[in-house]
C-alpha cells in the first residue's frame, strides 16, 4: 500500500503549525507580562485609566507564584536594616538558602497563591528562625508613570516584630546605588511600639532620595483609617498617581490623595530620581530598624495577602490648564516686598492635581511657587472650591558698592601727604631757584623777576596738586561703583504647569502649559 504525499498540503500545514506555535508562545509571554484580561477601564473624575499590567492571582488551586513575573531576594543579610529574617523563593527557586522549604505547602511556603484569588506572603518562625519572602519585578518588568496600585490586607502589627511593605526602587539601582536611584514606599507599616509606627490603624508613605537618605523626605505621608477600619481586618487599595515631577498617594480613592510630593519639595542640592523607570517590591521584613524585636506576642504566622497589583495609564491627556495673563512684577533689586504676583489658573474640574514650577532669565535672581493648596504648596486641585491660586515670587540681588570703591577708599589723602607731592615739591623748589639765578643773568628788574619766579612756582604746584587729586590721567581717578547684583532692566519669569497625565522627561519644555510674566527690575 502506497501513500501519496501532497507536499503542498505539508508545506501549508507546516506554516499553520508555525502560526499555532507563535500564538501559543505569545500566550505564554502575555502570562509572563501579567495579563489584564478581564480588567476593565477605570474612570476617576473625567480621567479614564486603561490597565497596562495586571497581576490578578486568580489561580484556582494553591501553588507557587509565577517566576516569569516575579523574582525574589534571598538570604539573611539584613538588607541594610538589620532585619533578622531569611528570605526564601518558591521551593526549587535558584539560589534558595538550604534551610528554605524544598517542597510546596501553604503551611511552610513563604510566598504562594492560595487558590482563592490571592497571593500570600507568609512570615513564620521555624525552630527559632524567621522565614519570609521579598518579591520584586526587577529584571522582568519596569514601570514608568501612570497609576500603580495594590489591594492588600496586612497582618496584625500591634506588637513589634513585623514590617510589611509595598514599594518601589529605581530600575537603575545597579548603576546608581541606593538612595540616589530613588525609593518610593506606597505602603509601609510597623508597630506603634517602635518610633510611633502606624500599626493597624494607619499607613506611612515615604520617598527616599540621595539627600534624604534613610530618613526619607520629611514630613512623610500619614494616612489614618476611618473609625472602624484597619489595615489588618480588610483589603485596602494602596496606590500612586505618578506623572512628571509629581507623585500623588491615595488609599482606596484615587480622587482623594493624602500625600503629594514634587521635585520642588526637595532641597536645592538634591536630585529628583522619579522621572525614570522603577520596579515593584512586596515583602514582610522581620525585626530591624522599624520592625523591632519579635516576641511571643508577634503574629506568627503573619500573612500579607495581595488581591491584585496593577498599572494603569491615562487613556488621553487631561485638558491643559489655562494660565491667562498674570500681573507683571516690578521690583527694586534686592527688595523683599512687592516682588510677587498671584493668579488663578483655569483647571478643568475632576482632572486631578497640577504641579507648577518657574524660571527667570534675570541675572542673579530666582523664583519660587507657592500655591494655596493644603496638601502641597506647589500644586493646585482641580476640584477645589473656591479655585486655588498660584503666587510667584522673585528673589533678586541688591546692587551694593564693591570693597575697592567704598567711601573711605575714594577719599584723597591730605595734600602734603600725597605721594605725588614727594616728586613735585622738589621740582618746584628747583624751578624756583633756577628762576632766581637766571634773573640776574638776564639783568631784569629784580621785582619783575621775583613776580615771574613766584608765578612759575605757583603753576608747578597747581599742576602737582591737580594730578595728585586725580585730575590727570594717572591711576588715582575715582570710578563710580558698578552693578554687582541684579542689573536694572526688563526680564521674564516663566511659569510651567504639569498635569497628572504628563509623561514627559520633566523638563520645562515638556510642560502642558506655560506663561511668561513680565519682570522689571529697578
Amino acid at each position: 500500500m502506497s501513500i501519496r504525499m501532497d507536499w503542498g498540503f505539508v508545506c501549508r500545514s507546516r506554516f499553520l503549525l508555525a502560526i499555532v506555535i507563535l500564538l501559543l508562545g505569545g500566550a505564554v509571554r502575555a502570562h509572563a507580562q501579567a495579563s489584564c484580561t478581564g480588567v476593565s477601564n477605570d474612570t476617576q473624575g473625567v480621567v479614564t485609566w486603561t490597565p497596562q499590567w495586571c497581576e490578578e492571582f486568580n489561580a484556582t488551586t494553591a501553588g507557587p507564584p509565577d517566576t516569569t513575573v516575579w523574582s525574589f531576594d534571598l538570604g539573611n543579610g539584613g538588607f541594610g536594616n538589620n532585619e533578622i529574617e531569611t528570605y526564601c523563593g518558591p521551593p526549587g527557586y535558584s539560589g534558595n538558602p538550604s534551610n528554605c522549604p524544598s517542597t510546596f505547602s501553604t503551611t511552610t511556603s513563604n510566598a504562594y497563591l492560595d487558590g482563592s484569588g490571592h497571593l500570600v506572603i507568609q512570615a513564620l518562625s521555624t525552630g527559632g528562625t524567621w522565614f519570609s519572602a521579598r518579591m520584586k519585578t526587577q529584571g522582568l518588568q519596569n514601570f514608568q508613570y501612570g497609576r500603580i496600585e495594590a489591594r492588600v490586607q496586612l497582618p496584625d502589627t500591634t506588637n513589634q516584630g513585623l514590617w510589611p511593605a509595598f514599594w518601589s526602587l529605581g530600575s537603575d539601582i545597579n548603576t546608581t546605588p541606593w538612595p540616589a536611584c530613588g525609593e518610593t514606599d506606597f505602603m509601609e507599616v510597623w508597630s506603634p511600639q517602635i518610633d510611633n509606627g502606624p500599626g493597624p490603624a494607619a499607613n506611612k508613605t515615604t520617598i527616599h532620595t540621595a539627600a534624604t537618605d534613610g530618613s526619607g523626605l520629611q514630613p512623610n505621608g500619614t494616612y489614618t483609617f476611618p473609625s472602624g477600619q484597619a489595615n489588618d481586618t480588610a483589603f485596602h487599595t494602596y496606590g500612586m498617581i505618578w506623572s512628571s515631577n509629581m507623585q500623588q498617594f491615595y488609599i482606596d480613592n484615587p480622587l482623594q490623595p493624602y500625600y503629594i510630593t514634587t521635585t520642588s519639595n526637595l532641597s536645592s542640592g538634591d536630585t529628583w530620581p522619579f522621572n525614570a523607570q522603577i520596579f515593584l517590591l512586596a515583602n514582610i521584613a522581620v525585626g530591624g530598624t522599624l520592625g523591632g524585636t519579635p516576641s511571643a506576642s508577634t503574629t506568627d504566622p503573619a500573612l500579607m495577602m495581595l488581591d491584585y497589583v496593577r498599572q494603569y495609564q491615562s487613556q488621553a491627556a487631561v485638558p491643559a490648564p489655562v494660565l491667562g495673563t498674570p500681573p507683571a512684577i516690578t521690583v527694586t533689586a534686592g527688595a523683599t516686598t512687592g516682588n510677587s504676583t498671584t493668579f488663578t489658573p483655569g483647571l478643568t474640574a475632576n482632572t486631578g492635581y497640577v504641579y507648577f514650577s518657574c524660571s527667570t532669565n534675570a541675572p542673579k535672581a530666582s523664583c519660587a511657587i507657592n500655591s494655596s493648596d493644603s496638601l502641597n504648596a506647589f500644586v493646585t486641585n482641580s476640584n477645589a472650591v473656591p479655585a486655588e491660586t498660584v503666587t510667584v515670587s522673585v528673589t533678586t540681588t541688591a546692587n551694593t558698592s564693591a570693597p575697592s570703591t567704598t567711601a573711605a577708599s575714594l577719599t584723597p589723602p591730605p595734600f602734603f601727604l600725597n605721594s605725588k607731592m614727594f616728586v613735585w615739591l622738589p621740582i618746584t623748589m628747583v624751578g624756583f631757584l633756577v628762576s632766581v639765578v637766571v634773573a640776574p643773568v638776564a639783568r631784569r628788574p629784580s621785582r619783575t623777576c621775583l613776580h615771574r619766579c613766584a608765578l612759575v612756582a605757583g603753576l608747578i604746584l597747581t599742576g602737582a596738586a591737580t594730578w595728585s587729586c586725580g585730575g590727570g590721567s594717572g591711576g588715582g581717578q575715582i570710578i563710580p561703583p558698578g552693578n554687582n547684583g541684579t542689573p536694572p532692566g526688563s526680564y521674564t519669569v516663566t511659569v510651567y504647569a504639569f498635569t497628572e497625565s504628563n509623561v514627559g522627561s520633566g523638563s520645562n519644555s515638556t510642560a502642558d502649559a506655560s506663561v511668561p510674566i513680565p519682570l522689571t527690575v529697578n
